[in-house]
């Protein structure tokens, strides 16, 4: 039995363990999977998988490149280390290696309790900020695209999706202020971030898919 990993958001499909929850036994072999398959957690074909390989004797050491140090190279704060630990831990957790997940979320919340509470920017600095990361997409597409890679192009594409839908919230928000939020709940999806307000999320997440219980509610503080 082998395992096979989806090349976009990392879900390891483990033939001996199969994929009850979509009509597949266990012990599928993932060539004997359905032609119609996807991951259950982004929606990726099976052609995006790929078989996980073990490594060769001469890997046991890989070599190492060494990197010039630019000036402008600088310490990550505690709240960007926070960041970082908090995507690695939800990364393991959709890989089912729950360990490496509660490790990385200790990590997690020990930079962001080491953090300094940041001073609360004006809608205008945010909506400069992602008028700023929407500019970088483009640039971004083109050097995955001259790569092939496929994972950094769909991950780019919903990126900007999402980021898309942040910018247009910021002109309802200044329309309607607290109201926007009255009797409603923020939702967000887990694998693309994708943001909706609203009593109830969607089916299916419009930019990557993926079915509602991927969409959890964002508890306000």
């Amino acid at each position: 039995m082998a395992n096979y990993i989806c090349s976009i958001c990392g879900y390891v499909y483990d033939e001996t363990l199969g994929d009850p929850e979509n009509g597949v036994p266990a012990g599928t072999l993932f060539a004997d999977l359905p032609e119609n398959w996807v991951c259950p957690l982004c929606g990726a074909e099976k052609t995006d998988f790929n078989a996980e390989e073990g490594l060769q004797p001469n890997d046991s050491k890989p070599i190492l490149e060494v990197q010039e140090q630019h000036d402008d190279l600088r310490a990550l704060s505690p709240m960007e280390m926070s960041a970082i630990f908090s995507n690695l831990s939800k990364g393991c957790e959709k890989q089912y290696r729950l360990e490496e997940a509660q490790l990385f979320g200790q990590l997690s919340e020990y930079y962001s309790g080491q953090a300094e509470k940041e001073k609360a920017g004006s809608l205008a600095e945010l909506s400069a900020k992602i008028q700023d990361d929407l500019k970088g997409y483009a640039g971004a597409g083109q050097t995955a695209a001259g790569a092939s890679d496929r994972g950094a192009m769909r991950a780019l594409i919903w990126g900007e999706k999402v980021t898309k839908i942040l910018s247009g919230m910021i002109p309802r928000y200044k329309k309607n202020g607290e109201a926007l939020l009255a009797d409603t709940q923020i939702y967000v999806c887990d694998i693309c971030g994708f943001v909706y307000i609203g009593k109830t999320p969607p089916e299916v997440c419009p930019v990557c898919k993926v079915p509602s219980l991927k969409i959890k509610p964002v508890q306000r503080g």
